[in-house]
């Protein structure tokens, strides 16, 4: 007897199942997490709510290193001299540099010159690392 349409086609239907059954398991077996230590599988989470493979202990290494970085930086950056354009000056007397070779802005206040800022002026200035960033000190308008 021959087979109608509909028997026909959830024939079809049953075999594609069967073979997407069969690739997942395949998938399952390539992909497995067995045989991974523990360590391999933990995930921490540091203070700022992000996912890391470091430990509370690794992690606060790392921030003692990199303030001793910071620290260590910024007394060779009040020895060097920066060139920049001031981008943004308010009439509250502070504004912000955009430095030549970086490109970041750097906090200026009107006390660390001697001469009034306007805006696009180019400037002289060393920097002097704060618990907000980096601040501009000594400005000398070029």
């Amino acid at each position: 007897m021959a087979d109608s349409f509909s028997k026909k086609e959830n024939l079809k239907k049953k075999a594609q199942k069967r073979q997407e059954k069969a690739q997942k398991r395949e998938e399952r077996k390539t992909n497995n997490n067995k045989g991974k230590s523990l360590e391999d599988m933990l995930v921490y989470v540091d203070r700022f709510g992000n996912l890391t493979d470091l430990s509370p202990e690794e992690q606060a290494e790392e921030e003692a290193k990199n303030a001793k970085q910071i620290k260590k930086g910024s007394s060779e950056n009040e020895d060097m001299l920066f060139t920049g354009i001031v981008n943004y000056h308010s009439e509250k007397g502070f504004g912000f540099i955009t430095d030549d070779q970086t490109k970041e802005s750097i906090f200026v206040h009107s006390s660390e010159t001697s001469q009034p800022l306007q805006k696009g002026a180019k400037v002289q200035y060393q920097k002097k690392q704060t618990a907000k960033g980096f601040n501009a000190i000594a400005v000398k308008i070029i």
